[in-house]
């Protein structure tokens, strides 16, 4: 069963509970979250279904089970309820970063080497961002970037930028402890998720079918890469730069 059957399946069982209200009419406070989480799970399964323009207040609140001015009043409009779904699905992509930063800055040696824990980090985030509703949020989001640019930005500053301080705060952690050897952890966090996951997903969202253990092999490759640099170091480089204007010399006549 795919994550979003998953979810419409959670979110119809919750809403034949109904809503527990409290003697003077109004919902309990856990009453109260629950129909927010039920509201949340069913406008994420809609705007994954049908996409942005498609998709209704009336919709969701039918398919929820709770009465419109009960959707406006949290949230006040269609995209307020999209920017909720949003910023829930940014937390669900970032989880995998943030329990890696949370690992590394705990006490005593990190378990593995540094290559073992990154391929581990990078295949989670392969799953996450090449999955049927990661690639769907991709393609919504660049459709209606025109149109509200103040999403766009969320997503960026919330999603991408979230994304690389969490990275670079994890590499952080591991340079202190003589795991890694940086000149900037920020950067190296843009490449790291770019060379991980950005190719697959860019073609995922592109339509183009994804072979995953081919995605899993490049991925791999490119942490090796990520660890090894591409001329490894600059002594090296030196010695190996001046071999090679040696061979290229011609002969003399």
């Amino acid at each position: 069963m795919g994550l979003t059957a998953t979810r419409a399946k959670a979110a119809n069982k919750a809403a034949k509970r109904g809503v527990i209200k409290s003697r003077g009419g109004r919902p309990t406070r856990d009453a109260a979250i629950e129909r927010d989480q039920r509201l949340i799970e069913v406008a994420t399964r809609l705007f994954l279904e049908r996409g942005f323009d498609a998709t209704s207040i009336d919709a969701v609140a039918e398919a929820a089970r709770v009465s419109k001015p009960t959707v406006y009043g949290q949230y006040g409009d269609k995209r307020g309820l999209f920017t909720a779904v949003l910023r829930r699905e940014i937390a669900r992509w970032l989880a995998p970063l943030a329990a890696a930063a949370a690992e590394a800055r705990g006490d005593g040696n990190c378990d593995g080497s540094a290559e073992e824990r990154l391929i581990e980090l990078g295949r989670q985030l392969l799953v996450l961002n090449c999955s049927a509703d990661s690639i769907a949020f991709s393609r919504i989001l660049t459709a209606q970037a025109i149109n509200f640019p103040e999403v766009a930005k969320l997503a960026v500053d919330e999603g991408w930028s979230k994304a690389v301080s969490t990275t670079a705060d994890f590499f952080d952690h591991l340079a202190e402890k003589g795991v890694l050897d940086l000149e900037d952890t920020t950067i190296a966090a843009e490449t790291f998720l770019n060379m991980v996951v950005g190719h697959t997903h860019r073609m995922a969202t592109f339509g183009i079918p994804i072979d995953m253990k081919a995605a899993e092999t490049r991925m791999e490759v490119s942490i090796r890469l990520f660890l090894a640099g591409a001329v490894g170091p600059r002594d090296r480089l030196h010695d190996t730069a001046r071999e090679a204007s040696k061979a290229r010399r011609r002969p003399a006549r």
